[in-house]
């Protein structure tokens, strides 16, 4: 009987000891669980205090050079990328000494990667524009981070991102007993990342937007482009930058042939390392057919009784007339292939001299002089010399070396 006893009492003994540390590992389960649920429910409900103890306003841009503190607005941007914040709690497992645990959660946070692209290509379209409109470009306006901001916060405010998916570990500590366990959730770069959906990863991948795309930037943001920031970007300063209402009507007829006409496809990419090769056809107004109308309008009209009666300054401004003629009145367009370069600088691609690759292949043989230097005649005339240096240099829109390179057709490969 005694050993009954004995035996009963320690049966007794283990399924009270079982139970008791199946009760405290339920116990530290689920105040894991609570401490999990009390944090991400916060951010669930946009707590902006909450949304300041995860996620660091610095890391998205590490080589932002502001660190002044950023503004209520700004901060809005968290908020904004929040609003369809979810989590699932998967499995959580606690150690046994009840010190640490590790939970699997899926966390449903907006689409990061589709947000890190059009940050990307966005923040390369206001560069382009910022060089248009003959802003200089500097570091500082260039990394700023409240500039950033805003940019993020414009395209979270008018863009609609779905939502994804996102399987994530997280480890806790527990500061208190295993009797009263007090856990909190270990802050690191990895479960920052994580709460954002991968946007600091996206941001930080130099490849994200791959040349053919970023090309597409380009092309793209020229569509937008008016006359006058047109001029600047492709090198026509020199014939807007001018009093001479003759000039400024030609700049503004070109500019109109191009965006009536203007269409692009991107074939092919090869890649290289740093370096880039990115073939687009572009459809243009055809600049041989405009120049071959205008040097029969003008030939025609250097022979005629009028050219003598004229003198070297009508005919000086007949040669601007009939051009401008020839370029409104011109219906032909062209398809030819152009190969762009790009170059990685290890931060995003980005396309080498940018505005005269693009003027080149867009412009043409109108990139050199239309003019030969004795088309208004009287070339013995000093009157005659000005306006001769005059009308060569009104049309020449790139370097000396550049004419040189592009009097054949748009068709040749871009150098």
């Amino acid at each position: 009987n005694d050993m009954k006893t004995v035996k009963y009492l320690l049966a007794f003994f283990f399924v009270f000891l079982a139970v008791s540390l199946c009760s405290c590992s339920h116990s530290a389960k689920t105040s894991a669980e609570k401490a999990i649920e009390k944090d991400l429910d916060l951010l669930k409900n946009l707590d902006p205090a909450t949304t300041m103890k995860y996620i660091s306003y610095q890391e998205l841009f590490p080589d932002s050079d502001d660190n002044t503190e950023l503004s209520d607005d700004i901060k809005e941007v968290f908020t904004l990328f929040f609003r369809n914040f979810d989590y699932k709690i998967l499995d959580l497992s606690v150690d046994q000494d009840q010190k640490t645990a590790f939970a699997h959660i899926q966390l449903t946070t907006l689409n990061a990667e589709t947000l890190a692209k059009d940050f990307v290509s966005a923040s390369l379209q206001n560069e382009i524009l910022q060089a248009a409109s003959g802003e200089k470009i500097t570091d500082s306006n260039e990394n700023s981070m409240e500039q950033r901001y805003l940019l993020l916060h414009s395209l979270l405010e008018e863009q609609t991102y779905d939502t994804v998916d996102r399987n994530v570990s997280i480890q806790l500590i527990n500061h208190g007993s295993s009797t009263e366990p007090d856990w909190e959730i270990t802050h690191s770069y990895s479960l920052e990342n994580d709460l954002v959906g991968g946007l600091i990863t996206y941001l930080s991948d130099p490849d994200l937007v791959p040349p053919d795309k970023t090309l597409d930037v380009y092309l793209k943001t020229l569509q937008e482009m008016d006359v006058q920031q047109m001029s600047n970007y492709l090198g026509l300063d020199s014939i807007l930058n001018t009093s001479d209402s003759a000039k400024n009507a030609i700049a503004s007829a070109l500019m109109e042939q191009f965006h009536s006409c203007f269409d692009y496809k991107i074939s092919n990419t090869s890649v290289s390392g740093y370096s880039a090769r990115v073939n687009a056809e572009l459809t243009t107004f055809d600049s041989d057919s405009i120049l071959s109308q205008y040097e029969k309008e003008l030939n025609t009209y250097l022979d005629s009784a009028d050219a003598v009666i004229d003198g070297s300054q009508k005919r000086y401004n007949k040669s601007h007339e009939l051009l401008l003629d020839s370029i409104k009145n011109n219906e032909a367009t062209i398809t030819a292939t152009a190969t762009f370069h790009l170059t990685n600088d290890g931060a995003s691609w980005k396309l080498e001299d940018a505005g005269t690759e693009l003027g080149n292949a867009i412009f043409g043989t109108l990139t050199a002089s239309p003019v030969p230097e004795d088309a208004t005649g009287d070339a013995d005339s000093e009157e005659a010399s000005d306006t001769d240096n005059s009308e060569e240099n009104t049309e020449d829109t790139s370097s000396e070396d550049d004419n040189q390179d592009n009097t054949s057709d748009n068709s040749d490969e871009i150098e």
